[in-house]
């Protein structure tokens, strides 16, 4: 990311600073990755972030595995899932494993306190909703198709906006990054890259909250959720610098590519983490040559899963599967286009798909709640004759 400051900042690191209004000598957090070898931001506070005034609970991540009786490709259907809880905890996980945590989050309600993710960093991707993630970097606006990446150690809520919300969300205990092949040693996006500085968005200002009172944390750590009471708000933060903040960026800002041929799903990486992936598949021009089959071809991802999620647009390798939808195609199967997809697709020029991919390298576990939503009939419609999921 690009170096962004907000606020009020010294001239120099570590050297005093004082609170313009009160005089009092600012509080400096240096907050980074891999000890202090990787990227950085440093924070300027009213008062310690060490500061508590009451330690309460600790509580479990609780997830339920369903450990299915055949393995096979699987279609989950939350379009018909309520909506329920709220930006935090109405975080429902489907998939997960050692690597990453993907849920849907369908919030009708405001977490009354704030939240601080300390084992991992977060990608909310938004298929509907907006409203705004106030954390102490700042305000940051979130609309429908953001991706809002928050990196580990940021404190936040979110204020949703009136009407229907749906996220697809990610927690994994690495970092999230726009590819390694779309930068240069220095950091900055290449041209050949699908996106470029300017689509990334940072918080788009910075309010010092100076009041008093009981604020409630929550604190993901050690596979949990540790509360605290703070007698201060949370987002004292004067000002700020640095190259780890929270960010949004907006699928239709990715820049698709076609080729002459079909083109693997790797031309629509839009972040890395450790072992898996996040694509952006948007619309686009399909490949134009005159014997090209514009549809994926079948595959064996020898050593990875792959899920997509369904936002909007006709999928053209399937049928029946529509907005909402995950579909899982497990390591060890091959998977592809359904029966009549290949010929249907054949002399199309264009695609108004939208969806979002993870492959991950190793395999995912999942949910009860995943086995709510399974549609069974997904695994047999490659089968000519097979009923197809609605």
């Amino acid at each position: 990311m690009r170096y962004v400051s907000l606020g009020d900042v010294p001239a120099k690191r570590h050297t005093q600073v004082r609170d313009g209004e009160s005089g009092d000598l600012l509080v400096e957090e240096v907050m980074g990755y891999e000890g202090f070898s990787g990227n950085e931001s440093i924070l300027y506070h009213l008062r310690s972030p060490c500061d508590v005034m009451e330690v309460g609970s600790f509580e479990p991540v609780a997830l339920e595995e369903w450990i299915p009786d055949a393995h096979v490709h699987r279609l989950t259907q939350t379009s018909g899932l309520g909506a329920a809880g709220d930006p935090i905890f109405g975080r429902r996980v489907l998939m997960f494993n050692n690597d990453v945590e993907m849920a849907i989050c369908k919030p009708v309600e405001e977490f009354d306190g704030f939240y601080r993710n300390g084992e991992g960093d977060e990608v909310v991707f938004v298929h509907e909703g907006s409203g705004v993630f106030e954390t102490i970097f700042g305000s940051l606006p979130y609309g429908q198709h953001d991706y809002v990446v928050i990196p580990r150690g940021t404190t936040y809520r979110v204020k949703c906006d009136d009407g229907p919300q749906t996220w697809l969300t990610f927690h994994t205990p690495g970092g999230i990054e726009t590819p390694n092949r779309y930068r240069n040693r220095y950091g900055q996006l290449l041209e050949h890259a699908p996106f470029s500085q300017r689509d990334f968005h940072p918080p788009a200002s910075l309010k010092t909250h100076r009041d008093r009172g009981a604020f409630e944390l929550v604190v993901r750590v050690r596979r949990g959720f540790q509360r605290f009471v703070l007698d201060y708000h949370p987002f004292d933060v004067v000002g700020w610098d640095g190259y780890v903040y929270p960010y949004s960026f907006n699928i239709h800002d990715f820049e698709p590519k076609s080729g002459r041929l079909h083109q693997p799903p790797t031309v629509h990486q839009t972040f890395q983490g450790p072992n898996f992936v996040i694509c952006s598949f948007c619309p686009r021009n399909l490949d134009w040559d005159p014997l090209a089959v514009p549809i994926p071809y079948h595959h064996s991802n020898l050593q990875s899963e792959e899920v997509i999620y369904y936002v909007d647009g006709q999928f053209g390798s399937r049928a029946g599967v529509g907005a909402g939808a995950l579909t899982l195609h497990p390591s060890g199967l091959p998977h592809g286009p359904q029966p009549g997809r290949v010929e249907a697709s054949l002399g199309s020029t264009r695609t108004d798909e939208l969806a979002v991919m993870c492959d991950t390298f190793a395999p995912l576990r999942l949910t009860a709640l995943a086995r709510e939503l399974d549609d069974p009939r997904y695994a047999l419609s490659w089968h000519a004759g097979a009923q197809a999921p609605v």
